[in-house]
């Protein structure tokens, strides 16, 4: 067995979710769900098919995104997993529908930051083992950062 990352960095503006699916209508199921979760989502989604023609299948509603997705998904090659990157909407906008969909098995990161994804290959193919998301703890939150933190969150509409 051998052990690799794959970087992945989202372009500015934009989110990704990475996660785990066991089944070809994974694809259309999350576009299905992405379009209706929130109507000025823009994504591009791939799908690592792990049998068959084991091909990286994948749609989107913007042509970049998709390309993006492709190609990080190609990099991986981790059977069954996939790959979304969004612009106009958070993760949390779409994250408990994605979850929803019966094919989707678990969910890695989703996330605005750099990642890196630990996969093992074998002779048989690729597995995930695991997501670093973003970068190591600096320090602990103070009083001034909490006020920032709350500041931010109503800025972008989340709190009252």
């Amino acid at each position: 067995m051998e052990l690799k990352t794959v970087k992945i960095e989202p372009p500015k503006d934009c989110n990704m979710i990475l996660g785990q699916s066991h089944f070809i209508k994974t694809v259309e199921d999350l576009y299905e769900v992405l379009v209706a979760s929130t109507p000025t989502i823009k994504f591009g989604l791939a799908f690592c098919e792990s049998s068959g023609l084991c091909l990286v299948r994948h749609i989107g509603n913007d042509e970049e995104l998709e390309k993006l997705a492709v190609e990080y998904a190609f990099k991986l090659s981790a059977g069954h997993c996939f790959l979304i990157f969004m612009k106009n909407a958070f993760p949390i906008n779409v994250l408990n529908a994605v979850k929803n969909v019966s094919e989707v098995c678990s969910i890695y990161c989703a996330t605005g930051n750099p990642v890196e994804v630990i996969l093992a290959e074998t002779e048989q193919g690729r597995g995930i083992l695991g997501v670093i998301d973003g970068y190591k703890s600096k320090g602990i939150e103070e009083a001034k950062d909490v006020e920032e933190r709350k500041a931010f969150l109503r800025k972008i509409g989340y709190k009252l």
